[in-house]
């Protein structure tokens, strides 16, 4: 019996994104890698990943799924590659729903003549990304109190001590906010490189002793997430 499925050919941190948030509409989700990757987050251990070519013809697909109810995302970080994927995909499946993704309106004109069903630009997603951060309370409280020089917050270094219960989970699974009551601004590695907590390369990090967060929060709750997670660094 034939699947209602979704196809998602790429592997980067939108691939990853959008499977975490398919898996409960669809009756298989499969991330198509042009590398040799095998393995994917912890949030996607639902989904299938297979490895593509570019010049494939998609008849092993055709046999599985229901096309009338699928649908795939060009999320290629090339943007030539992604263009030509869209072609090669709706050549090989006329009814096929096909949502790409593009960085300039350039590439996103030649994605919809290329037979895309939509096009996203990549703008457009991180200020949703951004836009959904802010409807947290603690974030918007923050932004406030920050923009009307609110002496109530406090900024600190807290190190995780070797105990800790977050030690080998990724940085992306743990909401501090909800459970804490602060905002994790950045991280500190052992060789004291540090990152935007928000950025791709950090949120998939695990978590080990003697990482550092850099932390925005009341005092009262930065004195609990350092009794649960570690101790203050000078």
């Amino acid at each position: 019996m034939k699947k209602k499925a979704a196809l998602i050919f790429g592997y980067n941190d939108y691939a990853f994104e959008i499977a975490k948030n398919l898996k409960s509409g669809y009756e298989k989700v499969t991330i198509y890698t042009l590398g040799s990757e095998v393995e994917l987050p912890k949030n996607c251990h639902d989904v299938d990943i297979k490895n593509f070519d570019l010049s494939d013809n998609w008849s092993n697909i055709d046999e599985d799924i229901d096309r009338e109810n699928s649908i795939a995302f060009c999320v290629l970080e090339d943007s030539a590659e992604n263009i030509f994927l869209t072609i090669s995909l709706r050549s090989s499946f006329a009814n096929l729903n096909i949502i790409a993704l593009s960085n300039n309106k350039q590439t996103a004109s030649k994605l919809q003549m290329a037979g895309a069903n939509k096009v996203i630009p990549l703008v457009q997603t991180t200020a949703e990304m951004i836009a959904e951060m802010l409807q947290k309370p603690i974030v918007k409280e923050v932004f406030h109190n920050i923009l009307f020089q609110s002496g109530a917050l406090k900024i600190a270094q807290v190190k995780i001590n070797e105990q800790n219960s977050y030690i080998g989970k990724e940085v992306s699974e743990i909401d501090w906010s909800i459970k804490y009551g602060v905002v994790v601004l950045a991280l500190v590695n052992k060789d004291m490189s540090s990152e935007f907590i928000y950025s791709s390369k950090i949120k998939h990090h695990i978590i080990d002793k003697d990482d550092i967060f850099i932390v925005v929060g009341y005092a009262k709750d930065i004195m609990e997430f350092e009794k649960m997670t570690g101790s203050r660094c000078d």
